[in-house]
């Protein structure tokens, strides 16, 4: 294979007391690269050496933004890249026209983005339709992390984008992540993994503990994992609704050794693409609560694997979590064998690799 070089442009921060599943993505990506003499500029926000960014070529943008800090580097550096690949930057925007003005590289742009709840206002709407008659063009590839991300590409931007838009699924690594080998017939213990904002509809959650009876709660916990700015608001909460078996664990580094102990996952999130706490959650054998948004349903079966109720129902929670700690619903199958068959890292990572041979 002739040798490449790519420039990946990534608004994401890189954190070590946070390593997710994006961070192994991009490591086994760039070691992917590697074995194929694919030279791989990346663009943070930050540098970071922890993990394998130890290998990695970094130029990071502290004190401005990631699209100006690239636009800046083809400037001056005119660096000549096969491919330029986005991840977590606002699509169809004026910056893809000028990095095709200075690049003759290909432009493939990865959606991580979810959607609100009830939709963009009718002006963003307008203001979304436009962009994509104006800027699609300088886009070679659109990739959607899951058919809900894809179909809202082609509702944002214009049909006139799907024969250039696919789908390609995040993934995570199985082999790391320890297997819960026991059920519980009356679950006792769950646990949240999420950053701590509004849109993760943490606060339904809370609200929908309250309301349990105490007698089937005084036996149970729920275990907060993540940080946020909405985690002040979450803790008054708890003090206000006198809430004392809900504990907020903070960003750890280990959480695919820590799924197995816990009974379920809970996601009643308002906003989603496809959730990699959520495949972790099943890989580990731990059947997942969650809403009907963005691409949940793609993997979350109701009944099957874990249980789907409506964003923002705080009654419906309720009644869902009742009949589970009352052992009245119940997830008997091994969650572990979808995840392992259809979402795995190397999966993932391969049908990316694809896209720049």
């Amino acid at each position: 294979m002739e040798s490449k070089r790519i420039a990946i442009v990534c608004d994401y921060k890189l954190l070590q007391e946070r390593v997710g599943g994006m961070d192994y993505f991009f490591w086994q990506f760039n070691k992917k690269c590697q074995e194929n003499d694919v030279a791989v500029d990346w663009f943070f926000p930050n540098n970071e050496t922890h993990g394998f960014y130890t290998t990695f070529s970094i130029i990071s943008a502290p004190n401005t933004s990631i699209e100006a800090t690239f636009l800046e580097h083809l400037t001056k550096e005119k660096t000549k890249y096969d491919y330029i690949i986005t991840h977590f930057l606002e699509l169809c925007t004026p910056f893809y026209k000028k990095v095709k003005q200075k690049s003759a590289a290909k432009i493939i742009a990865i959606d991580h983005n979810p959607r609100p709840l009830q939709g963009y206002s009718f002006k963003k709407k307008l203001q979304k339709k436009m962009k994509g008659i104006l800027y699609s063009k300088y886009i070679d590839t659109f990739v959607g992390v899951s058919q809900y991300t894809v179909h809202e590409l082609l509702h944002d931007f214009g049909t006139f984008i799907a024969p250039k838009t696919k789908v390609i699924y995040n993934g995570v690594i199985i082999d790391d992540i320890v297997e819960r080998t026991s059920q519980n017939l009356r679950p006792t213990q769950f646990i949240v993994a999420s950053h701590l904002r509004y849109s993760k509809g943490i606060q339904d959650l809370l609200l929908a503990w309250s309301q349990l009876p105490e007698q089937i709660t005084h036996h149970c916990s729920i275990d907060i994992y993540g940080e946020g700015e909405y985690e002040d608001v979450l803790r008054e909460m708890c003090k206000n609704l006198q809430l004392t078996n809900i504990y907020f664990k903070g960003s750890v580094s280990n959480l695919k050794q820590l799924f197995h102990k816990y009974d379920f996952l809970l996601q009643p999130t308002y906003m989603e693409c496809f959730s990699l706490s959520i495949l972790e959650s099943l890989a580990a054998n731990v059947p997942v609560i969650t809403t009907n948004v963005g691409g949940n349903e793609e993997v979350v079966k109701n009944g099957v694997n874990g249980f789907i109720f409506c964003a923002q129902n705080v009654t419906q929670l309720t009644a869902l979590l009742t009949k589970v700690i009352g052992g009245e619903l119940a997830i008997n199958q091994n969650t572990r064998n979808l995840i392992a068959t259809h979402y795995s890292l190397e999966s993932m990572v391969e049908n990316h690799f694809k896209l720049i041979n």
